[in-house]
């Protein structure tokens, strides 16, 4: 199979430049969860990012959805196949479980517990706002415990300790917490909170975990 081949232009990722070069031979690679969009998250996405750009104006939207459950991290082509073949046999004892991501909080990607690691791309600073989990940290936990095992076997970077599990949901280049925290999350929370079934709306089953390596997407499902 032919390895694909990269062209880095950061002007089609605002500005934002690859925290680690491109090279041939390199895919880069993350374990996620990833959370199917319903029209009524897109309602509440909305509501919470306009009402963040009256304090961050150039806030943007995240266009897919997941929780991390690695760092990204960089694999060598002949190491994706046994890598994902260890990722399965790893996970294939856990069953479906729920999560509940409805606190509303603010990252940043100069702290590594608290930076979003699923991007590929970084600026010299970014800020977001995501969905933190308030019920389901224990199974994620475990989830990651084994997705550890895994990155050590190949050597690489196992994820970060006290995690602050979570769904990004918006990002802007530049630290901005000085803007978001206080007035703007308390806002953003009572949103969340009035949002009408948003304890149904952001209480979810996750039913499969997905590698992403280069262009290549893996899928495994939970019992």
């Amino acid at each position: 199979e032919q390895e694909e081949e990269v062209v880095d232009d950061s002007s089609k990722h605002g500005g934002r430049v690859r925290n680690f070069p491109h090279e041939r031979g390199n895919w880069a690679t993350y374990v996620y969860i990833p959370y199917e969009v319903r029209e009524d998250f897109v309602e509440l996405l909305d509501l919470l990012v306009s009402h963040a750009r009256t304090y961050a104006s150039s806030l943007t939207a995240m266009e897919e959805f997941h929780i991390s459950l690695s760092q990204s991290v960089v694999l060598r082509y002949h190491w994706i196949n046994p890598f994902v073949q260890s990722l399965k046999e790893r996970l294939a004892s856990f069953d479906r479980f729920f999560c509940l991501a409805d606190q509303v909080k603010v990252y940043t990607n100069q702290n590594k517990t608290r930076r979003d690691v699923c991007c590929l791309f970084l600026s010299l600073f970014r800020t977001f706002i995501g969905l933190e989990v308030s019920a389901g940290h224990f199974q994620l936990l475990e989830l990651v415990s084994e997705v550890d095992k895994v990155m050590q076997e190949f050597d690489l970077p196992t994820f970060y300790k006290d995690p602050s599990f979570h769904i990004s949901l918006a990002w802007c280049v530049g630290d901005l917490t000085g803007r978001l925290e206080g007035q703007c999350l308390r806002e953003l929370q009572d949103i969340v909170d009035r949002f009408e079934d948003s304890a149904h709306l952001l209480r979810v089953q996750w039913e499969q975990i997905r590698c992403k390596s280069g262009n290549k997407y893996f899928s495994f499902p939970l019992r």
